[in-house]
């Protein structure tokens, strides 16, 4: 089915997104620097493939999941999506990591 991996991204960001605005994790706190941070991700990770496809090291399948559209040869459509989304994720989840609390080294034995 064209387009179903699309959706699946889509649908991950949303439940992301839902964890982010739930917690206040990313973006309800500095939504600017998130979405630069995100931005500069995607950017870098699609320059990254652009040189892989051109040496050769990085090709596009064909999958029926695909929606058939490239913006440049072996670079699908859902590309850029997922390298946005990967970002994304990386944000929250150092964030969300960033609350858990700390253990301190027990102090047994200490008098």
């Amino acid at each position: 089915m064209p387009g179903l991996y699309l959706l699946a991204l889509l649908l991950s960001a949303a439940g992301v997104a839902a964890l982010d605005v739930r917690f206040r994790l990313v973006m309800p706190v500095q939504p600017l620097r998130a979405l630069v941070a995100v931005a500069i991700g995607t950017v870098f990770f699609v320059a990254w493939d652009l040189v892989g496809i051109a040496a050769g090291v990085f090709v596009r399948g064909d999958s029926p999941l695909l929606l058939g559209i490239d913006l440049a040869p072996h670079l699908p459509l859902e590309e850029p999506v997922f390298l946005a989304f990967l970002c994304y994720l990386a944000l929250v989840l150092h964030a969300a990591a960033a609350r858990l609390p700390r253990r301190r080294p027990s102090r047994k034995g200490a008098a």
